[in-house]
């Protein structure tokens, strides 16, 4: 009996010894978390993004989010002494190289280059994403009309301008510059209806970072990258869908990063966060307050009666 006792004692003893070992090993690494990045791109600021997470034991891994696409997964981030680096394959042509991601952690805050898939590199740096989670309700104000039906009072082209105004509809009858509000919201609950031509593609951006597809989607699977989904992050529950010709109405409410989608009369996303900001984003600023933005340059594409009703807390 007492040998059986020293027995459970030895293996109790080892079990706690190799748990607070274990304790050890998982201790989150200070690269841990999102990160929101501004890239030196071209002269001008691009937004990206970063997620770095446990996966096991001792092994990190993450999503990324370049200047345009969807967020990428990431096999092993590697982190060392203040120092990060991880690479992801090519994406979208067999010509595209790898990307080369590599920087350091110093007070806080992220410092490094990005080797692109064109086989240029790229300067960066990145501070942490802001939580952006709050249990309390938002009040909700006055509804604003932010399309007038009449003209492009209100809005800008961000770039050549090929947007019309006929009929009450906003029209970009083909590929271009995108479109943004000149006003900027925080919390908001957002009423747009669309129309797209067969196959066409576009977009809404929430505070100008986070993006709704809008994608001639009718018959596929509920996938993030199609109509209804919250691109490369959240998949509706269904596909609502209609026809090619056909117009279709986004309701969605966004408070923090909190959102939720109605398409078409259903709800295909409820209350759900977003991780970060979609590949296009106007900037990384996730703590300020953005505009709404359409895509132009993925095809023809309609508007109209777009109503915003902001949060007054």
């Amino acid at each position: 009996m007492k040998k059986y006792c020293i027995l459970v004692l030895v293996g109790l003893l080892a079990f706690v010894s190799n748990n607070k070992v274990l304790a050890e090993e998982i201790k989150a690494a200070p690269i841990e978390g999102r990160w929101d990045l501004t890239v030196n791109f071209n002269g001008k600021m691009a937004a990206s993004w970063l997620e770095v997470r446990h996966s096991g034991i001792k092994t990190l891994t993450g999503h990324f989010v370049w200047e345009s696409g969807s967020a990428r997964p990431i096999s092993e981030v590697f982190f060392k002494e203040g120092k990060v680096n991880f690479h992801i394959p090519a994406q979208f042509d067999v010509s595209d190289k790898e990307m080369i991601f590599e920087a350091t952690l110093k007070d806080d805050k992220l410092v490094g280059t990005i080797l692109s898939p064109l086989g240029k590199t790229f300067t960066f740096t990145g501070v942490r994403a802001p939580r952006l989670i709050s249990n309390k309700k938002p009040v909700w104000g006055k509804s604003i009309q932010l399309f007038n039906g009449k003209n492009l009072d209100g809005w800008q082209a961000l770039g050549k301008n090929q947007w019309v105004v006929e009929n009450g509809v906003l029209k970009s009858p083909q590929s271009g510059a995108n479109i943004r509000s000149v006003a900027t919201f925080n919390d908001f609950k957002l009423h747009i209806e669309f129309r797209y031509p067969k196959e066409s593609n576009s977009g809404v951006y929430l505070r100008g970072r986070y993006e709704a597809q809008v994608e001639d989607s009718k018959g596929r699977e509920p996938l993030n990258i199609y109509l209804g989904g919250i691109y490369g992050f959240i998949d509706p529950l269904f596909n609502m869908a209609k026809e090619a010709g056909e117009w279709q109405t986004y309701d969605i409410t966004l408070v923090g990063r909190v959102v939720t989608v109605v398409l078409n009369g259903t709800t295909v996303i409820y209350n759900q966060q977003i991780p970060g900001i979609t590949g296009g984003a106007l900037d990384s600023n996730e703590g300020e307050p953005g505009p709404i933005m359409m895509q132009g340059d993925h095809g023809p594409i309609e508007y109209r009666n777009i109503i915003l009703t902001p949060a007054k807390n």
